[in-house]
This record gives C-alpha cells, structure tokens and sequence, in this order.
C-alpha cells in the first residue's frame, strides 16, 4: 500500500474532491461554487480516470464527486465503473434526478449519496434552492431510491439559514426515521449576507440533549446522538481545528488542482491525461497546502477570503 502524502504541517490527504460540471439545475442561494469563480470547459471522462488511479497510487483512498450538479453529468454511470477498485466513491448530490440514476450508479461501483435537503416544507425549500414546485418531493423520491440501491450512509445535508433553522428537530427527526446521517452545516457567509441560521445555539441545543458525543478526526467534527437519530455538526468558518484537520484535495470542474477551497492563487493546471505527470502535479498541489484559517494569521485571511470568493 502506498504510502499517503502529507503537507508540511504534517496534514495527510486522504480523500479528494472532483468537481465533474460547473452546471446545476438549482440556484441555492447560499452556494459557494466549489470555490470555482469562472471555469472554462469542463473536465474530460479520461482526466477524470488519470486523476483517480493517480491520486490511488499515492495513498487517497476516498474520491467524492461533486459540481455543480454532477447527476447533470452524461455517461456518468461509465465514467465510475472506471474508477479504482481501491477507491471509496461517493457523491454530492441536491438528489433531484436521483430517483432514475440510484440503481445504475450502484451497480457501476458508487458507494454512497449526500443529499442536500435544506427544508422539508416545499416553500421554504423552494425560496433556499430557487426550483420549480414538485421538486422537493423527487429528492424524497431520490433518497428512497438511494437507500433501495444501497448507497449508504446517506447524509443528509443542511446548511443552517434563518430560514431552516426553526426546522432542525423536524429535520433530525425525518432523519433518525430514515436512518440518515444529519450534517448540519454552518453557512459559509463571507460576504456577511445575513442569511445564516444560529449554529451556535442550535449545537448548545444538542450538547443539552445529546445521549453521548463523539469527535470525528476529520475536521475534528462533533457528532451528537439524540435517541437514535446521528447528528454531525459542520463549522468550517473562522475554525483553525477544521483547517489543521484538512484531508483533501480537491480538482475543480475545468481541471484544475485546488488545494484549499478558499484560495484561488494556488492552483495547479493538470492539461494532461498522462498518470505519472498528475502523479507530480498531485505532489506539487500538496507542497502548497496550508491551514488557511490559523490563529496569527486570521484577519487578514478574512480579507483575502472576501475578495477570493465568487459572488452570487
């Protein structure tokens, strides 16, 4: 087995990112993009397949797909059944097209599905994501067909706004009734948009409430465990635990390696299918990891953030 790659702050990566479209059938309001500002074309079934048996041969073993939407994605089915057996395969997904393509993808290899559902009345989940009526109910639809097709763990991801938040314990609820995994996820408001919900009280509700809690090593992430229902707690914002606990790679939708989602300055152009050379731009990409949020360094990070991050 080989062995994992690690920054200089001594962080392994273990899991990487791919962004497979740019395109996406919503317009969720609170949406950062992938961190991606303005691509340009979109990535090739054969990069795809040379990043992944590049970045197997040096120690990754979790590749999660991404986009945009990456249900939007043709012959995506294929494009897993090509992936590393070594690999563990997952997806993001807002889970409206799920319903047809959960069978399929099962069986070409992928492992298991997050969903994003940020609300479970239509309206309010209308005015988060921007879809049309009767959309909601094909992503309870697409995580019904996720289940039968045995893409689990399902996680069930919410970005906490003030337009959600009063709705956290109907949403554990549904979610310890359908044995998901609930992430709540603190909004990512770089531009102070005052949408955000208030993670801090809601996770001081659930330390109240919790039967025991446990801290992931990703991120060091805290999982509540509300009689039955599991509950992780996301916070990236601001949190130097989150960034000194960073695992990833990720590559953005028109090839290219970003080593921190909110950075933009550092990335690494692949323009090659060639294995062995993404194999060194892997390396390269990871000598220039670093903990974006750290204590000294802060404030001015903020800033820097602000001006990096696509605005909606």
């Amino acid at each position: 087995m080989p062995s994992m790659m690690k920054d200089s702050f001594g962080r392994k990566v273990t899991g990487l990112r791919i962004a497979l479209t740019p395109r996406c059938n919503l317009n969720c309001i609170y949406c950062h993009h992938e961190g991606e500002a303005n691509p340009r074309g979109e990535i090739s079934d054969e990069m795809v397949v040379s990043v992944a048996r590049a970045a197997a041969h040096l120690g990754v073993r979790s590749l999660k797909f991404t986009g945009g939407e990456p249900l939007l994605r043709p012959g995506l089915a294929k494009l897993i059944s090509r992936m590393p057996q070594e690999l563990d395969l997952s997806l993001t997904t807002n889970g409206i097209f799920l319903a047809k393509l959960a069978e399929p993808l099962a069986q070409a290899g992928l492992d298991r599905v997050n969903v994003s559902l940020d609300s479970l009345r239509p309206e309010i989940y209308r005015e988060i994501t921007g879809c049309w009526e009767g959309d909601m109910e094909k992503v309870l639809a697409g995580i019904d067909a996720a289940q039968a097709a045995g893409l689990e763990p399902i996680k069930l991801n919410v970005v906490v706004l003030k337009e959600n938040e009063a709705e956290i314990g109907n949403l554990i609820d549904f979610s310890r009734d359908r044995g998901l995994i609930l992430q709540l996820i603190q909004l990512m408001d770089l531009h102070r948009s005052g949408i955000s919900g208030d993670i801090d009280a809601i996770e001081r509700d659930l330390a109240s409430r919790a039967d025991r809690v446990r801290t992931r090593e990703m991120h060091r992430r805290k999982k509540y465990f509300l009689d039955g229902a599991e509950v992780e707690v996301v916070r990236p914002m601001d949190n130097t635990e989150f960034c000194a606990n960073c695992t990833r790679l990720r590559v953005t939708s028109d090839g290219k390696i970003k080593p921190c989602l909110l950075r933009s300055d550092n990335l690494v152009e692949i323009g090659t299918c060639d294995c062995e050379k993404i194999i060194e731009l892997l390396q390269e990409a990871n000598s220039r990891r670093e903990p974006y949020f750290g204590k000294e360094r802060l404030p001015a990070l903020r800033s820097a953030m602000m001006a990096d991050c696509p605005r909606h």
